[in-house]
């Protein structure tokens, strides 16, 4: 049992060290926001074609839709790795769908 424990907080570990290197990208309108798959974001591109200084709050919801988008699909990608492993320690059989 503790073997298996282990085991998998081992597994747990090398998965987020994996997760910190695939990215995400989540766009609107020429605001790019990158995470990483732990959900850090790791980049924001603005075109400067965007950027009205007279319209800030465009940019201000551009950048909220864009940061959303990459934590939605950083979140996705990061249940996706852990479910992987939680799969793998389940016993044969016990598929508990919806459970990650």
């Amino acid at each position: 049992m503790f073997g298996k424990l282990q085991e998998m907080q081992q597994q747990m570990e090398a998965t987020k060290k994996r997760l910190d290197t695939m990215t995400v990208i989540g766009d609107a309108e020429g605001v790019t926001v990158t995470a990483n798959g732990n959900r850090h974001i790791v980049n924001i591109s603005i075109n400067p074609d965007v950027v009205d200084p007279n319209d800030l709050e465009q940019l201000e919801d551009l950048l909220m839709v864009a940061v959303n988008r990459a934590i939605e699909q950083a979140e996705a990608l990061n249940a996706a790795e852990n479910a992987k492993i939680a799969s793998g320690m389940l016993p044969p059989g016990m598929d508990i769908p919806g459970l990650f």
